[in-house]
């Protein structure tokens, strides 16, 4: 899934100031009038809608909400989540300040960036004054508060994990041969020519492995915090592309060509064409397996120094029609109930924004006896998080990418 999109917008966005208003009928801080208000509103969720697992996870939400609160969701299924942020930019142009058609959007990275900066957010804070806030793991998911380095300072709340994690098959692979970074990554593909690869960027997952790399072999892994410096930009990514000359020669059909996404490395893995594949998604692998797309003795691993991770948020636009209705939906989505069935493999298997030590213990213990899955690693085991670089570097990666290497495709 690709929610972080570019937005080439640019043109439509300039000149229209910030405006970022919370209407009174939806104040935060009164939370018994945010439920007066949100009863029989209708709430157009904008969400990525390529998962049938997702959507069926969206659709029991929708169902709790009109029981719970009289409020209908709705989910408005997106390819492209830049699609969603283009609709409020057109109304913002227009002079629509109210009555706008996005609700909630589901979102992160690039696009959460682009908003903030152009005033397309309900006002600061609200997140943090959500009542189910209270179990949110701020200590230790950094990525909650700051978003691709972009502080999110309560514009959008947490929604669920995201963390880069490798997958093979036991039956194939030596488990005491697997890498410990992609320095060794490098050797064992050296080793076992052709059967490692990664997608062609622009894909996300594709992408992803750029960045890890870049965060491993730069000299200032901090300057990666902050925005490119177009003056040093060729310096600072010289390491990767040398990175990515070495591999590519012993790479899946010798870098001249690379798996079209995910689901397509995750069938070559399945086929014998390759032996090493990574996702997002540490339940990732599991599902495969339930689903009989991948054999049961796929296991997981990850790096002992790290791996890229992430958080993914919903945001309320500034001139949603239904505030009081979102700011409920957003609520309902990191409590406990919620999150444990979000976590659960059978529904969706995404990892948790919620700290166990913050939770009731009836709660706690649920999250606790959940099957994760024959291939799922424990969340202890699944390592520190690489946090995402600012979201300028993704763009110049990519295009410096293509520019060496789109031709072999």
């Amino acid at each position: 899934m690709r929610i972080i999109t570019r937005l080439l917008i640019a043109s439509v966005i300039a000149g229209i100031g910030s405006l970022n208003v919370l209407a009174a009928e939806a104040d935060v801080k009164d939370w018994p009038a945010i439920e007066k208000a949100a009863v029989g509103q209708t709430v157009y969720f904008n969400a990525w809608g390529g998962s049938e697992n997702i959507n069926a996870y969206l659709e029991w939400v929708a169902a709790e909400m009109r029981e719970r609160h009289d409020v209908t969701v709705t989910q408005v299924k997106l390819d492209d989540t830049g699609s969603a942020v283009a609709k409020v930019v057109a109304e913002k142009a227009a002079g629509r300040n109210e009555g706008g058609s996005v609700d909630l959007i589901w979102i992160n990275g690039e696009n959460f960036v682009s908003m903030k900066q152009q005033g397309l957010l309900l006002s600061p804070g609200w997140a943090t004054s959500l009542p189910n806030w209270q179990y949110v793991d701020v200590e230790n998911q950094p990525t909650i508060l700051a978003d691709f380095t972009e502080p999110t300072e309560g514009l959008e709340s947490p929604w669920g994990g995201a963390k880069m994690v490798f997958f093979y098959d036991s039956a194939r692979t030596d488990q005491n041969d697997l890498p410990d970074d992609t320095a060794q990554l490098l050797d064992w593909a050296k080793r076992n020519p052709g059967r490692f690869s990664y997608p062609a960027p622009p894909d996300f997952i594709g992408s992803s492995f750029l960045k890890q790399v870049l965060h491993e072999v730069t000299a200032d892994p901090a300057k990666l915090a902050g925005p490119v410096d177009e003056a040093t930009f060729d310096a600072d990514v010289e390491p990767l592309f040398a990175y990515l000359d070495e591999l590519h020669e012993v790479s899946w059909r010798s870098g001249k060509a690379f798996p079209q996404n995910y689901p397509d490395m995750k069938q070559k893995l399945a086929d014998g064409e390759l032996d090493i594949i990574f996702a997002f998604n540490p339940a990732e692998a599991s599902a495969s397996v339930r689903a009989g797309e991948l054999p049961e003795t796929i296991r997981s691993f990850t790096f002992p120094g790290g791996t890229l991770g992430n958080t993914h948020f919903v945001a309320i636009p500034y001139n949603a029609n239904a505030k009081a209705g979102a700011l409920l939906t957003a609520n309902f989505l990191i409590s406990p109930e919620a999150q444990l069935r979000k976590q659960d493999p059978m529904y969706w298997g995404d990892p948790t924004v919620l700290s166990m030590e913050k939770l009731p213990e009836a709660d706690r213990a649920a999250f606790q006896s959940l099957d994760l899955g024959v291939a799922t690693l424990p969340p202890g085991e699944l390592g520190p998080v690489i946090a995402e670089p600012h979201a300028s570097w993704m763009d110049r990666i990519e295009t410096e990418w293509r520019r060496r290497y789109a031709s072999g495709n």
